[in-house]
C-alpha cells in the first residue's frame, strides 16, 4: 500500500511574488522618494555655496555668545549678558505662557459660549450667535492691534481703575495681587502635583477592583491625604510663606503683585476671543450631536438641565469635539507667533532679533521650527491619548 505525500509548493522568485500592480507602486515611491532627496541635496548644497560666497559661518556656535537683546516681559531672569540660547529659552517660555493660558481661557470660553447658543433664552443664543458671527469673520491680526490700541488708551498708573480692591487696569496693564513663588513653594506645588498622580493611579486601581468583586472603596481619605496632608506637611517643614503679595502705586509704576504687560494681555485677549468663537461652534455641533433621545430620557427622570449636561450630554459629546478641538489648539499655539507685530517677545520675536543680530538666519528659523513641531506634536499627542480614552469600545 502506497501513501501519496503532497507535493510541496513550487517555489517562486522574489520579484515572481510580486503582482505587477505591486512593482509600478513600488517603482513610483522609489522614484518619489529619490526626486524628494535629489532636490534636498540641491537646495542644501546650493544653500552651503552661497553662504560660503557671502563669508556667512554654520552652526549653532553662536548660541554660546552674549545676547545683548533686553526682553522686558519675561516669566524667567534674564540679562542682556545672558546667552543667545538663554534667551531662546526664555523666547519658548514667553510662547508656551500665551499657548498654555490662552487653551485653557478659550475652552472654558468656548464651552461657556456653545451651550449658550443653544440656551433656551432667545436673548443669551442671539448674544451668543453675534459674538461667533463677528469675531469669527474679522482677522485675528486686527483684533489683536485692537485690543493692543486700546490697552495703550487706558489711563495712566497714577488714574488707573480699580474694579475691585487689589487688581489695577491702567496701560501698564493688568496687576494683580499675587503669592510670591520661590524654591520652597515649587517644592509644595510639585508635591501636591505627586500627590494628585499618586491618587488617580490609585483611584483607577481601586475603580478595577470595584468592578471585580463589587465592594466600593472610599477614596476621599486617599485624596486627602495625598492632595492636602502632604503638601501642607512638606509646606510646614519647608517654612513656607503664603503670604499675598499686594500691588502698590509708588511714583509712576506699581510695586508687588503679578503684572500682565499690556502686551501679554493684548495678545491673550485676542488669541482666547478668537479661538473661543471656533471652540463654540465645535461645542454646539457636538451637543447636537448626542440623539435626543437621550435629552428624552433624562427630562423623564426629571433631571436638572445641568446636571443633564455636566454628566449625560456633554460625555457623550467630546467623542465629537475633541478632534476638532485639537485644531484649534494647534491654531492657537501657532497663532501666538503674531505677537510680534505688537512687541511681545516670544520665541518668534527673539529669534528675528537674533538673525538681524547675528545673520545665522537658517539656524534662527530652524529652531522656530522646531519649537512649534515639538509644541504642536506634544499638543496632538496629548489629545490623542484622551480621545482613545474617551472613545467607544466595541464589545
Amino acid at each position: 500500500m502506497t501513501t501519496d505525500h503532497p507535493r510541496p509548493p513550487p517555489r517562486r522568485s522574489f520579484f515572481g511574488a510580486w503582482g505587477q500592480r505591486e512593482l509600478k507602486g513600488l517603482f513610483w515611491q522609489v522614484l518619489v522618494v529619490g526626486i524628494a532627496v535629489a532636490v534636498i541635496a540641491f537646495l542644501w548644497s546650493n544653500t552651503v555655496t552661497n553662504l560660503s560666497a557671502r563669508r556667512i559661518t554654520t552652526g549653532f556656535a553662536f548660541l554660546g555668545r552674549e545676547a545683548g537683546m533686553p526682553i522686558a516681559d519675561s516669566i524667567l531672569s534674564y540679562s542682556p549678558k545672558d546667552t543667545y540660547f538663554w534667551a531662546f529659552v526664555v523666547g519658548v517660555a514667553n510662547t508656551l505662557r500665551v499657548a498654555v493660558v490662552g487653551i485653557v481661557l478659550a475652552t472654558i470660553l468656548g464651552t461657556l459660549i456653545g451651550i449658550s447658543r443653544l440656551s433656551a433664552n432667545w436673548l443669551l443664543s442671539r448674544l451668543a450667535a453675534v459674538y461667533v458671527e463677528v469675531l469669527r469673520d474679522i482677522p485675528l491680526l486686527l483684533q489683536l492691534l485692537f485690543w493692543y490700541v486700546l490697552m495703550q488708551a487706558l489711563p495712566a498708573a497714577r488714574l488707573a481703575w480699580r474694579p475691585i480692591d487689589g487688581v489695577f487696569l491702567s496701560n501698564r496693564g493688568l496687576i494683580l495681587p499675587w503669592i510670591p513663588i520661590g524654591a520652597p513653594l515649587l517644592w509644595v506645588l510639585g508635591t501636591a502635583a505627586l500627590g494628585l498622580a499618586a491618587f488617580y493611579v490609585i483611584r483607577r486601581w481601586q475603580i478595577a477592583q470595584q468592578m471585580q468583586d463589587g465592594k466600593p472603596r472610599k477614596s476621599w481619605p486617599i485624596a486627602l491625604g495625598l492632595i492636602v496632608v502632604l503638601p501642607t506637611l512638606v509646606s510646614v517643614l519647608l517654612g513656607v510663606s503664603w503670604s499675598i503679595a499686594w500691588p502698590e502705586l509708588r511714583g509712576f509704576n506699581f510695586v508687588g503683585g503679578l503684572t500682565l504687560a499690556p502686551e501679554y494681555f493684548a495678545l491673550l485677549i485676542a488669541l482666547v476671543t478668537y479661538t473661543s468663537a471656533f471652540i463654540a461652534e465645535i461645542v454646539r455641533s457636538g451637543i447636537q450631536s448626542v440623539p435626543r433621545g437621550q435629552w428624552d430620557a433624562a427630562n423623564a427622570l426629571g433631571l436638572r438641565r445641568s446636571f443633564m449636561l455636566r454628566q449625560i450630554i456633554l460625555p457623550q459629546a467630546l467623542r465629537v469635539i475633541v478632534p476638532p478641538m485639537t485644531s484649534q489648539y494647534l491654531n492657537l499655539t501657532k497663532n501666538s507667533s503674531l505677537a510680534v507685530a505688537i512687541g511681545y517677545q516670544d520665541v518668534v520675536s527673539v529669534a528675528n532679533t537674533t538673525l538681524n543680530q547675528t545673520g545665522q538666519a537658517i539656524e534662527a528659523i530652524a529652531l522656530i521650527m522646531a519649537v512649534f513641531l515639538t509644541i504642536s506634536l506634544g499638543i496632538s499627542f496629548f489629545m490623542n491619548w484622551y480621545n482613545a480614552r474617551i472613545a467607544l469600545v466595541e464589545r
